[in-house]
């Protein structure tokens, strides 16, 4: 009894799909090359002692996707929809962060005023979506459109039409390494940011907001809750996540291409959230599961380059992947998983003759 009760509870669990994803990725490497799970201690050009292999590149390389996917996952409980605007909008980010690091000597304070100011301009241009969602009650894909139209341009002409760099070993701390320790700056910062999203949704009553609005908008409002704050707010707490993504690639590559930064990939944040277990139509949400599907998108990213697979065909050997594991997660394909699994573990009924 107590078996099948933990075989249901796992069936409707939404982390079940995005943790069987990783198992099924883990294993194949496992077989592939067991040497692919490898961890390294080497000397980088600083002359710092780092850890390297490929489980750090693939949590490493997953930080931008990991912000997005969070940021996309609230926006998407809240709007029924998704913003594709969000890679334009680190575009934008990552330009006034560049802006203001060439206009002054590199320093800790400056980089935080460029965060600051970056992160002000992202929060702006993440409510020009809000408003657009939630006062014309817009679908969000339409309405973050123009963004992912113009987002781009407009970071091409925040910096005068050119692509400049920034070179400071400060700026390692962000995108690289902090002297004397291991491990790479951006897990650190996924971290702590995971903690802080951890700590707001447990202590406060955002999550439970954001879900009562995208569950039944009308239901939220009779109850007290505010459905066009807790929109907003989604896409200002969006605007931060694309601020801190757009700097820690700057911050990898030391220039900012607004042409190249972290494109395409508002399509991997959807498909984190979907193999994540989180319905695309808004609603209740799990954001450990988003977070495991953007780095089992990355594992698979990094598994096909092992396999020497070619960058042009990587996307679509990865589509492929992630088609069937959106399509096993799917609600219907639960539905008959579960039809199935009662099938086989249904007991016999006894019928006794009584004489």
């Amino acid at each position: 009894m107590l078996k099948s009760l933990n075989i249901r509870k796992l069936s409707h669990s939404q982390l079940a799909i995005p943790l069987f994803a990783l198992f099924l990725v883990i294993a194949f490497n496992v077989f592939r090359d067991i040497s692919f799970f490898s961890i390294n201690v080497i000397t980088n050009n600083y002359g710092n002692t780092v850890l390297s292999g490929n489980l750090i590149s693939i949590i490493n390389g997953a930080s931008e996707l990991v912000l997005l996917a969070i940021a996309m996952t609230l926006v998407t409980s809240a709007t029924k929809g998704q913003d594709i605007s969000v890679g334009a909008a680190a575009a934008i980010a990552g330009s006034v962060f560049v802006r203001v690091l060439r206009g002054n000597e590199i320093t800790m304070p400056v980089i935080f005023l460029a965060l600051a100011t970056a992160c002000i301009v992202a929060i702006l241009f993440g409510l020009f979506n809000g408003t657009l969602v939630a006062f014309f009650d817009i679908q969000p894909m339409i309405a973050s459109l123009i963004l992912f139209t113009a987002g781009r341009p407009i970071a091409y002409w925040i910096n005068g039409g050119a692509t400049p760099n920034v070179d400071s070993p400060l700026l390692s701390y962000i995108g690289s390494f902090i002297p004397g320790i291991p491990i790479p700056s951006p897990i650190l910062i996924i971290i702590v940011f995971g903690i802080l999203v951890t700590l707001a949704l447990r202590f406060t009553n955002l999550g439970l907001y954001i879900q009562s609005v995208g569950i039944n908008e009308r239901a939220a409002r009779l109850n007290g809750i505010n459905p066009v704050l807790m929109k907003l707010l989604a896409f200002m707490i969006l605007g931060v996540c694309v601020t801190i993504a757009g700097a820690i690639n700057v911050c990898r590559i030391g220039l900012i291409n607004h042409e190249t930064i972290l494109i395409d990939i508002e399509m991997d944040a959807i498909l984190a959230v979907a193999i994540g277990g989180n319905a695309l139509s808004g609603g209740k949400f799990k954001l450990a599961g988003s977070i495991i599907g953007a780095y089992i998108i990355q594992a698979l990213t990094i598994t096909l380059y092992a396999m020497k697979v070619s960058s042009t065909a990587v996307k679509a050997y990865k589509a492929v992947v992630i088609i069937a594991i959106v399509v096993i997660g799917s609600p219907v394909v639960q539905q008959h998983a579960v039809q199935l699994r009662n099938r086989l573990f249904k007991k016999p009924i006894k019928l006794t003759e009584n004489n």
